[in-house]
């Protein structure tokens, strides 16, 4: 029986394969919840008065590393499950702001897929752009991850 929301395969992309994800809209609560848990108290994300008078963006911003942790969510629900064995590295460039209220999905595009020396394993890098509900890119990644293969050892 298939197993539902099964991740990909490294060996069965191909380069230039593409997805989109579904959209996650980011709201107050995310932010409080992240800055809290990670202990980013900083006055930017906690205090509104501080915020009207001394930040340079527009609106309750979230954390960089808040919006890479939701794109994450979204790409690995519908990629990795169950297939992603290791996130090895990344070059992360934050292009823009997310602001409480935008909505925000993920678009990959496979750069890279080959198989490691053992076993059916492969390394998968991919450029993951984050965009906003205006069509921006705001986030843009480029994770290396260590996947499994579909179960047949490539040579």
């Amino acid at each position: 029986m298939k197993l539902v929301g099964e991740g990909f395969y490294w060996d069965k992309l191909k380069i230039g394969d593409k997805f989109k994800t579904f959209g996650r809209t980011i709201f107050e609560t995310d932010i409080i919840n992240f800055v809290s848990c990670v202990g980013m108290l900083e006055s930017l994300f906690i205090d509104q008065e501080y915020r009207k008078t001394h930040s340079a963006i527009q609106g309750h911003a979230a954390p960089a590393m808040l919006t890479l942790s939701l794109a994450e969510g979204l790409t690995l629900n519908s990629t990795g499950q169950s297939t992603g064995l290791a996130f090895l590295n990344m070059k992360l460039d934050v292009l823009g702001p997310v602001i409480v209220n935008d909505t925000i999905h993920v678009e990959i595009e496979v750069l890279e897929a080959k198989k490691t020396s053992k076993s059916n394993r492969g390394l998968v890098k991919t450029k993951n752009q984050v965009i906003n509900q205006n069509g921006k890119c705001v986030v843009e990644y480029t994770p290396l991850r260590l996947m499994e293969g579909s179960g047949k050892i490539v040579k």
